[in-house]
């Protein structure tokens, strides 16, 4: 996603500059006005460069998991918000959270609220988890919010690992079989087509097929290679775009096998984040601003911009999710009882726990469907190209 550095004013009249993540500078601007800040002067930054200079400041899903239940058990402890982020500057090892700590250590010396002095560290601290924070703030129980918070992102790291298992094997094996073709026409066959060539021996139709393709891939094998490799960034390069993106977003979703198990993942994180955001008496209309910014597929994305709409007109936020495929019977049955009975939140958690089981169910399933599937489709294309040499070999043999 692009990135825009802005300079503008806050509400209160006081000098605002950073950089923002967006797709348009429309979005960026209007990303802006609803955080109360008049934009003044916003540009695009060079996306390559912008990336060189934040290499590395990441920090790993569980060493943010331990910092949160540090500062929850802390904060629990009674000792205050200045001296728990000096004792976690000691604590840690990663370079970056240890500088953000030291500037919202001097914030908060300088009476700035926590949610105010983590939102200047976009890049270390989400926005799901500073508008938690200033939701605990009000409430007064900012101990329970980080703990929450950080069950939270280890359910979201345990689903994306879920993902990255059940997807990369068939992903790993496609691979695979590519480059085996590729090796076995490029360099095994043509031995064997000078072999059957100098014996003078007839060729079958299927085997000087195979012997073609053969003489085309040696030729070309590294262009093959570069098409792919080119292929693949034209589609990263794509995909930066809205039209393109909300199209990929939906190719994904229809892919047989593989789309349901990635809708299913999605509407787990959705429902998920909207359960917690409620659960923290965040307001259900910044609620589901948030979560629409959180989920990274377009196609949702749209729906839940929808639903924000929606509800600004007094309609509730199923509405627009039953018009669309996206969102299935039970996910906006449920979502409507819930706002019937008042129960949003505990019905959102219902669905999310109900799509995590079924992701755990789905991942099993997968991986025992796929792996027989790429196995077989590997022995079928090594299968018909061993068979291709292998028939007029034995002609040969049979005429000696």
């Amino acid at each position: 996603m692009p990135y825009f550095r802005y300079k503008g004013r806050s509400v209160a009249g006081k000098a605002q500059s950073g950089k923002i993540d967006a797709d348009t500078k429309h979005e960026a601007i209007a990303k802006l006005k609803r955080d109360g800040i008049t934009v003044f002067k916003i540009e695009k930054l060079n996306s390559v460069l912008y990336k060189d200079i934040n290499i590395g400041k990441t920090i790993k899903n569980r060493d943010f998991v331990i910092f949160l239940r540090q500062f929850a058990t802390l904060i629990d402890a009674g000792i205050s918000l200045v001296e728990t982020t000096s004792i976690l500057q000691d604590q840690t090892t990663n370079k970056f959270l240890k500088k953000a700590l030291e500037d919202i250590e001097e914030d908060l010396e300088e009476g700035v609220p926590l949610s105010e002095a983590l939102e200047k560290q976009p890049k270390l601290f989400p926005e799901l988890l500073v508008s938690m924070i200033n939701a605990g703030e009000i409430s007064g129980n900012l101990d329970d919010i980080l703990d929450n918070m950080a069950s939270y992102y280890e359910k979201q790291y345990q689903l994306k690992q879920k993902i990255v298992t059940a997807l990369t094997y068939p992903i790993v094996i496609g691979v695979i079989s590519v480059f085996i073709t590729i090796f076995l026409l490029a360099f095994i066959v043509p031995v064997f087509t000078d072999m059957l060539s100098s014996f003078g021996q007839d060729i079958p139709a299927y085997t000087a097929f195979i012997l073609s393709l053969s003489g085309v891939v040696q030729a070309f094998w590294w262009l093959i290679i570069l098409v792919f490799i080119l292929l693949f960034f034209v589609y990263k390069f794509l995909e930066r775009k809205p039209t393109y993106a909300f199209l990929f977003d939906t190719i994904k979703l229809r892919i047989p096998v593989f789309g349901g198990f990635i809708q299913k993942s999605l509407l787990a994180r959705m429902t998920q984040t909207l359960s917690s955001l409620l659960n923290s008496s965040v307001p259900i209309l910044q609620s589901v601003d948030i979560t629409e910014r959180v989920i990274a597929n377009r196609v949702i994305k749209g729906v839940l911009k929808e639903s924000k709409v929606a509800l600004e007109q007094g309609e509730s936020l199923a509405s627009p999710m039953i018009a669309h495929w996206v969102f299935p019977k039970l996910v906006t049955q449920m979502i409507a009882v819930g706002e019937r009975t008042g129960s949003l939140d505990a019905m959102l958690k219902k669905v999310s726990d109900f799509y995590e089981q079924e992701l755990d169910e789905a991942s099993d399933k997968l991986k025992s469907l796929v792996e027989p599937i790429m196995i077989v489709f590997l022995a079928v294309v090594v299968g018909a190209i061993v068979m291709a040499i292998v028939i007029p070999m034995f002609s040969l043999f049979e005429n000696i």
